[in-house]
């Protein structure tokens, strides 16, 4: 196969990011080429932390298709605004 789709799976290790991996490989075809990378690992190479930035993840475990964060990936992370609102640091 020439052209494989590019999955990027960016994990922590943790037993649910185990599970997104687990789904993840079960979904892939043969026209899939999975790469993970854990974070708790991978992060002191320049290539891990690049990629994270470049794809503007907030939260694990996200998943990358052919250079997109998946849509169930792009929730945002923690914000300030949003604890804020939900009470945090409310007297």
């Amino acid at each position: 196969m020439a052209n494989k789709r590019r999955v990027e799976l960016f994990t922590t290790g943790c037993p649910l990011c185990d599970d997104t991996v687990r789904l993840v490989q079960s979904l892939a075809c043969p026209s899939c080429e999975v790469t993970i990378y854990d974070l708790h690992k991978d992060w002191e190479t320049d290539e891990c932390r690049t990629l994270v930035e470049q794809y503007d993840i907030r939260h694990l475990p996200a998943v990358v298709i052919d250079g997109k964060l998946a849509g169930c990936c792009s929730g945002g992370g923690v914000r300030a605004e949003a604890l804020r609102a939900a009470g945090l640091g409310a007297a």
